[in-house]
């Protein structure tokens, strides 16, 4: 343990790695911090938003939190699942993915989950916007503006950064969150809000959905930020560090959506972050309630902001080989996704509530099979047994694409298509149905077995054990991984 804090004592404050393997020597953190990170990057506006979804798009109260609930065991058990891959590896999480979809290959999914980065950053930044331009008496697009710059500041410190905000932000959260309730609990009757149940199968499953689609989509990244604790972290306890911080801050976060919805009367949609702050009365109390909600924010967003500059940099290193980021380099990709979306939160800002839930819906038809995926081969079988060092090598033992797992990938997408209902796209099932979507667990199932019964015959050559680079007199190669000797 002394070893591991004078590890972090020494670390720089600005991160100089990017998706290189982490030296053992390098690993510090405790799982505590895995806790506090998510506990913070849940305990936010948007989580609110999501759960207030469940009762403004029909739900009752009572089976919005039960919904709610079944979908954060079940997405946070996925999440937690990538969660526990990162000491293993000492990788991103996304890198991991040239095993099951080739160096190149694992571009496919790479590509989706910087879409979903640039459509969390951009909703999460309207929100802060509308926190900003209450705080400070500016435009909405002003407050955006002002957040965006402090993403980027934030992003390109890096990983040591990121995890003490998300220690801030927790208990920032913790703080405001008890006070909100306890204002909630004084204005409304929940007793009464709980005994209004009208039960129908297509809100409750859009409130499971809503849940486990918001935990899901942590997925391709949740890996970034446990790669630096040191390597023979157990994987259950890591598994349970991020799942319960993740689990625990979003439904307490969504509970009080549900209930602030409930007793809206119609005037939550449109005003989210207003109404939200309207429970605690206005003077120094509601300024700081929308700097904690800004605030609140800061921790997800550079969550995605630094994700999506990690993806970016593992498919250009994919098909380029080698790739050393510099910090000037990491700037101006930081800039540039930052900028992306913002841009998008500008012009999206006034028709958010809709798009968002349309949003985290339809990105489970890409990320439900991607997860399938490389939690069966990871978990079941390779079982661990990765060889590090091949990928970044297109003509070493992953190759450039592995058509098993694309085709499985593409199938998992396909195969919901009958099942989605989104603004964008409603399949020809759904009506059938009774208006419920089901897509996710089609997609977490069918891809899932198929790829563990394919994989089982025809999966390629699988290491004897976990092959890691060496750390000492190795010669660099691809990526900045490291060849054993």
């Amino acid at each position: 343990m002394a070893a591991n804090d004078a590890r972090a004592s020494t670390t720089p404050l600005i991160e100089r790695r990017s998706i290189d393997y982490i030296p053992e020597a390098e690993r510090h953190g405790r799982l505590f911090s895995q806790f506090t990170l998510w506990m913070g990057a849940n305990l936010q506006i948007t989580a609110i938003v999501t759960g207030a979804l469940a009762v403004v798009l029909g739900g009752d109260v009572f089976w919005s939190l039960i919904g709610l609930l079944i979908g954060q065991l079940v997405g946070g058990g996925v999440m937690a699942l990538h969660a526990a891959q990162g000491p293993k590896l000492g990788l991103p999480q996304m890198i991991s993915s040239r095993v099951q979809f080739g160096v190149y290959g694992a571009a496919i999914p790479i590509v989706l989950v910087c879409l979903m980065y640039l459509g969390f950053t951009a909703t999460g930044t309207v929100l802060s916007g509308q926190a900003l331009g209450q705080l400070f008496g500016v435009s909405d697009s002003v407050g955006i503006l002002i957040f965006a710059s402090v993403i980027v500041l934030v992003t390109v410190l890096g990983y040591r950064v990121i995890h003490w905000i998300g220690r801030i932000a927790s208990v920032i959260g913790v703080i405001a969150f008890v006070y909100l309730f306890s204002r909630l609990i004084s204005q409304t009757d929940i007793g009464a809000l709980l005994q209004i149940r009208h039960f129908s199968w297509s809100s409750f499953l859009l409130a499971v959905s809503l849940a486990a689609s918001w935990q899901i989509a942590f997925g391709p990244y949740v890996a970034d930020y446990s790669r630096y604790l040191p390597s023979k972290t157990s994987s259950v306890k890591t598994f349970l560090a991020a799942g319960a911080g993740s689990v625990i801050g979003a439904q307490v976060a969504m509970i009080l959506g549900v209930f602030a919805a409930a007793m809206s009367n119609g005037q939550f949609a449109g005003h989210e972050v207003a109404y939200i702050v309207g429970l605690s009365g206005t003077g120094a109390t509601a300024a700081l309630l929308y700097f904690s909600i800004a605030f609140g924010k800061v921790t997800i967003s550079t969550l995605n902001s630094y994700g999506s500059f990690m993806c970016i940099a593992t498919i250009i290193s994919g098909f380029r080989g080698r790739l050393e980021v510099t910090r000037l380099q990491r700037l101006v990709f930081v800039l540039v996704i930052v900028g992306t979306a913002t841009l998008i939160a500008l012009l999206g800002q006034h028709s958010f509530l809709g798009a968002f839930k349309s949003f985290i819906l339809f990105l489970l038809a890409f990320f439900t099979p991607w997860s399938a995926i490389n939690l069966v081969d990871y978990y079941c079988i390779t079982r661990e047994r990765y060889d590090v060092p091949a990928l970044a090598d297109p003509n070493g033992r992953y190759g450039r694409w592995n058509l098993l797992g694309i085709s499985v990938y593409v199938f998992g997408v396909l195969v919901q298509l009958p099942f989605i209902s989104t603004k964008f796209y409603t399949g020809p099932l759904v009506a059938a149905l009774g208006d419920v979507d089901i897509s996710w667990i089609i997609g977490l199932v069918l891809p899932a077995a198929l790829y563990y019964v394919c994989a089982k015959k025809w999966h390629s050559a699988i290491p004897e054990h976990l092959i890691l680079p060496v750390e000492q007199g190795a010669t660099p190669i691809a990526n900045g991984l490291v060849a054993q000797a």
